[in-house]
């Protein structure tokens, strides 16, 4: 078989498909992240897999960051968020489950579309590390700036008049 070059690809017959040689590979990294949209305070980690081990490393992560807290997450109902051998870590993160198919009840849904639109919009990643450097610039970003991330996540229905 005689691979084309690059140049030969635009050099086919009218009528004649060229061939082209390529291998699609994906490779994945997966972002979690848990928000108050009251005060803007973010607990995130990129990690390899979506399983309850990464997402208990994740509630034991939010646990170490706020010790004198109880942590409450509003949570769709992803298996991994609701598998019999998650860790819940001590003081208890509890969560409460979104209805079905009700992503935009859920403040960090905003998040992810602010950080597409923002920082992914238009760009093209020579590798996944450097798409992870990029979500991690993210991050911290709305990491250091609370009022900016309150300022998509917190919706008028939750905002409570005392």
């Amino acid at each position: 078989m005689r691979y084309l070059r690059r140049r030969e690809l635009t050099d086919a017959p009218p009528g004649v498909r060229p061939v082209a040689f390529a291998q699609v590979e994906r490779e994945y990294s997966y972002a979690y992240a848990a928000l108050s949209p009251f005060d803007g305070e973010l607990v995130s980690l990129v990690l390899p897999t979506v399983n309850a081990e990464m997402m208990s490393l994740f509630l034991e992560e939010a646990s170490r960051q706020y010790p004198d807290e109880q942590v409450v997450m509003i949570m769709d109902q992803a298996g991994w968020h609701k598998a019999k051998c998650l860790n819940i870590p001590d003081p208890p993160t509890g969560g409460h489950w979104l209805p079905p198919y009700s992503p935009e009840l859920n403040p960090v849904e905003h998040l992810w579309k602010e950080i597409r639109e923002k920082w992914f919009y238009n760009r093209v990643f020579e590798s996944l590390k450097a798409v992870e450097i990029q979500l991690v610039k993210a991050l911290q970003h709305y990491l250091s700036s609370p009022a900016e991330l309150s300022s998509f996540t917190l919706f008028p229905w939750m905002q409570l008049d005392y």
